[in-house]
C-alpha cells in the first residue's frame, strides 16, 4: 500500500499524535531520496523494531558544500514511493526546504571534536548541516527510534553524540553497510557513474580489504595506503581524499588496529565522490 506523502508539518503533526498518544514507538528513517536497498534494509529494520515507520526524503541544502553537488543530486520520488510501498510504511514526509529553512532560519546544532576529521575536514560545515536537519527531523516525526547506515559511519556518530548530549528521546540504531554483487557499498550518487566508471568504482572497497588484511597481519599503514593510493589511481580514480584507520568508537586516528577499529576512504571517480569503510578489528560492536 502506497503511503501518504506528506509535506506540511501540521498534516504530519496531526498523524503522529495517536501515535504518541497510544504509546506506540515512531522510527524513523531519514534519507535524502533515491533510495536503494541500503535505505530499504533500514526501513525493515524499523519495520522489524518499531508500531510505527515515517521514511523522511529532504535533500538538506544544509550540507552540501558545492553548489553543482547539491543541484545535481538524483531526485527520484516518485520512484522512491513506488519502491516503500511493500513495506506498507505509515508516511513519507518530504518537506520543502523552504519550510525546513523558513526566512531568518538562524540555528544551527553543531557537534564538536568527531567532525573535525574526515568528511568534516574535507567538508567544512557539512556536519553542522546533518545534526541541524537531523534534530529537526527528530522532533517533527516524534521519532522514538532512529535507523541509519554504518555505511555512513562518522554521521552515525555524529548523530548518536549529538542526541546524547542534547538528550533526545531517541534510540540511534547503527545498520549494516548493504553492497552490490561486487563489493561496491550502494549509495545514491552511484546513479551518477557513468557504465564505464561503475565497473572500475567496487575497485575501492577490493583496496580497503587489501589493506585491512596487511593491518591484520602486522602491516604498516602508511605503506599499505601508499601501495593502495597507487593501484586506485592506476585503477582510474583521479584522487583520493583519505585512507584512515580510526578507533571504532571516537574515530582517533590509530596506525596499529590495536583496539576496534575501522579503515575509512573518500576518493573521487569520474567526478563522483565515493566513501567507504569496513571493519578491521571489530571485537566490540556498536
Amino acid at each position: 500500500m502506497t503511503a501518504p506523502i506528506l509535506r506540511n508539518l501540521g498534516d504530519l503533526r496531526d498523524l503522529t499524535r495517536p501515535f504518541i498518544r497510544a504509546g506506540e514507538t515512531i522510527g524513523v528513517v531519514p534519507t535524502m531520496g533515491a533510495l536503494h536497498d541500503g535505505h530499504l534494509s533500514l526501513v525493515a529494520a524499523a519495520k522489524a523494531r518499531c508500531d510505527r515507520v515515517i521514511v523522511t526524503i529532504f535533500v538538506n541544502p544544509k550540507q552540501f558544500n558545492n553548489p553543482d553537488d547539491l543541484k545535481n543530486y538524483p531526485r527520484t520520488e516518485v520512484e522512491d514511493a513506488r519502491k516503500l510501498a511493500r513495506f506498507d510504511v505509515d508516511a513519507l514526509w518530504v518537506p520543502e526546504a523552504e519550510r525546513m529553512y523558513p526566512p531568518h532560519f538562524a540555528t544551527t546544532v553543531s557537534v564538536a571534536g568527531l567532525t573535525d576529521v574526515m568528511e568534516g575536514a574535507h567538508r567544512p560545515g557539512h556536519f553542522d548541516g546533518v545534526a541541524t536537519v537531523v534534530t529537526k527531523l527528530f522532533t517533527q516525526t516524534a521519532a522514538t527510534d532512529a535507523f541509519f547506515g554504518e555505511k555512513d559511519y562518522q554521521q552515525l556518530l555524529v548523530v548518536r553524540r549529538m542526541t546524547r548530549d542534547l538528550d533526545l528521546p531517541v534510540t540511534v540504531h547503527g545498520c549494516p553497510t548493504i553492497r552490490d554483487i561486487d563489493g561496491l557499498a550502494l549509495a545514491s550518487r552511484n546513479l551518477l557513474l557513468s557504465d564505464r566508471a561503475r565497473t572500475r568504482a567496487p575497485a575501492l572497497f577490493t583496496e580497503m580489504e587489501r589493506i585491512a588484511e596487511g593491518l591484520r597481519q602486522g602491516g604498516d599503514l602508511e605503506t599499505l595506503a601508499t601501495r593502495g593510493r597507487a593501484r586506485l589511481e592506476t585503477a582510474g580514480f583521479t584522487w583520493v581524499d583519505y585512507l584512515d584507520l580510526r578507533g571504532q568508537e571516537n574515530l582517533a586516528r590509530l596506525d596499529t588496529p590495536d583496539r576496534p577499529a575501522r579503515l575509512f576512504a573518500a576518493a573521487r571517480l569520474a567526478g563522483v565522490r565515493l566513501i567507504d569503510n569496513i571493519a578491521v578489528n571489530d571485537q566490540v560492536a556498536l
